[in-house]
């Protein structure tokens, strides 16, 4: 869950990162760029706090959308594909959730999903995360981050975890 070891695997692969990030509001992008060096991997993230973001600036399909509300795994996944088209980045990553206090759209807090989609392959996780908005957050950084690690680090098998 490093952002240093993911900047490194995407720089020994010669790709670039971009983000979407929605609940996380730039922590993602944040963790990275504090990395000395980051600018020669990250191209840049996009905040889509709002519905109609994903839709404009990520291109989220508004079916998708309307059918199963922001916080879906699909939906995730559409998001980082939608940033790498946006960033001309080689690896999307995105993260959409609920940080709380208050359910959205009839989904829980702590429910999160963290997408990475790379020029080989992609994966979701949904996450249930326990705390307080901060900790949720925080869950949702560590994740995305560790999927992105596990994905272009190559170790082990990611599973799509939807």
């Amino acid at each position: 869950m490093s952002a240093r070891t993911l900047l490194e695997h995407a720089a020994a692969r010669h790709w670039t990162i971009g983000v979407a990030e929605s609940l996380t509001g730039g922590l993602v992008t944040a963790a990275m760029v504090e990395v000395p060096g980051a600018s020669s991997v990250v191209r840049g993230g996009v905040v889509a706090y709002a519905t109609e973001l994903k839709r404009t600036l990520l291109g989220v399909e508004p079916g998708l959308l309307a059918e199963r509300g922001a916080v879906d795994a699909d939906v995730a996944e559409a998001m980082a594909r939608g940033v790498r088209r946006a960033t001309g980045a080689d690896v999307g990553l995105a993260t959409t959730g609920v940080a709380g206090p208050d359910a959205q759209d009839g989904k829980p807090p702590g429910l999160v999903f963290v997408a990475v989609v790379t020029p080989a392959r992609s994966a979701v996780r949904r996450l249930e995360l326990d705390g307080g908005r901060a900790a949720v957050r925080q869950g949702a950084v560590g994740a995305v981050l560790g999927l992105a690690e596990d994905l272009l680090g190559g170790e082990g098998s990611v599973s799509a975890g939807r």
